[in-house]
């Protein structure tokens, strides 16, 4: 009887302690499909980088480049305690402006169409840059940085540098998700436009100004 009662404590203990602990087991598979992509989704917070100079790329080792994501994104500015101020999905917009630079000068009937100067970055003849972000864009498409905003008449008039005064102490919140090859590659926040310069990947920072840049930030992936 004594016997008895000991088999059935020690098959219960054991029975009971192969339930109460895992176990792991490793398990590698070839994802053997082609062609597809991998959808990543991100939360991040930077407290003290503002929207307006913030930007994401995505690039793998296939050559894909993905620069200045905008799509699937939205950003959030937040004030200084943490506290969301507006969220936009592209990035912060610049005000509109009601006459913009014609390239060749003069001034044009309201029936005619401007064509703002890329200054020295146009490809061809008819390229137009009616906004400073098109500016910025035609820049960083042939590899130049943008070194004083002020000289360029639609950062000017748009008030490019007094936004980014305004909204100094400000942080960025950007939560979307990417689209990427099942391929080696990154993506990553820093503050300016990225471009290529010799096959070497570089950020424009001059049009802000600024010494240094608080990156820290705060993830959920």
């Amino acid at each position: 009887m004594h016997y008895i009662c000991l088999l059935t404590y020690v098959f219960v203990y054991s029975t009971a302690g192969l339930y109460l602990h895992e176990v792991p087991e490793t398990k590698l598979e070839v994802d053997t499909s082609r062609g597809e992509t991998l959808r990543i989704n991100f939360d991040v917070t930077f407290p003290a980088l503002p929207c307006s100079i913030l930007s994401l790329d995505a690039m793998d080792v296939s050559g894909e480049q993905h620069l200045d994501v905008k799509h699937d994104i939205i950003k959030k500015r937040i004030d200084a305690n943490g506290n969301a101020i507006e969220s936009r999905q592209d990035g912060i917009s610049a005000p509109k402006v009601e006459k913009l630079l014609q390239r060749h000068g003069g001034r044009l009937d309201h029936n005619e169409t401007y064509c703002g100067s890329c200054y020295g970055a146009e490809v061809s003849e008819e390229d137009c840059c009616n906004s400073c972000e098109e500016v910025r864009e035609a820049y960083r498409k042939i590899g130049w940085g943008m070194s004083n905003p002020d000289l360029i008449d639609q950062c000017k008039r748009e008030g490019f540098l007094q936004r980014i005064k305004d909204e100094g102490g400000e942080g960025c919140n950007l939560y979307g998700f990417l689209e990427v090859n099942k391929v080696a590659g990154n993506f990553h926040f820093a503050p300016g436009k990225s471009f290529q310069k010799e096959n070497v990947h570089v950020h424009d920072l001059l049009a802000f100004q600024k010494d240094s840049f608080n990156v820290r930030l705060y993830h959920s992936i």
